[in-house]
């Protein structure tokens, strides 16, 4: 059972920029790809970026390319979404996630919720215009 544990949210200006962290307890870290996904109000959650588990491979959505970048540090258990250039529309709930993906190549990075074994409780980012 892994555990996952957002941190870094909190309100910025557009055009600002927050670094959300994510901690893993309780598996082997390095066995998980790893994904962010955020769920506005109103919205169904999407997904945002992913890095595989070994950290080779990311994959973003159109909406932050350019903008988020994802990466992981597979000896401090920790994955982070650096956002940059934020606007009012980046303004939901993050969601860290972890795919066990032992079996799959070292370059896989799922991008479907359903695709996801475990998740945090969430981290609130609100950009104001």
């Amino acid at each position: 059972q892994v555990r996952l544990v957002e941190s870094g949210g909190g309100l910025v200006q557009a055009g600002g920029s927050l670094r959300l962290s994510c901690e893993a307890s309780g598996g082997t870290f390095s066995w998980y790809a790893m994904g962010w996904f955020r769920q506005a109000p109103g919205k169904e959650r999407e997904f945002v970026l992913g890095i595989s588990r070994i950290g080779g491979s990311t994959y973003s959505a159109d909406s932050v390319k350019g903008r988020f970048t994802i990466s992981r540090d597979n000896a401090k258990n920790t994955v982070y979404l650096q956002m940059n250039s934020l606007k009012p529309e980046d303004t939901a709930i993050y969601y860290c996630a972890a795919k066990i993906a032992i079996t799959y190549s070292n370059f896989y990075v799922p991008a479907r919720s359903g695709d996801y074994d475990y998740w945090g409780q969430g981290t609130q980012v609100t950009v104001s215009s």
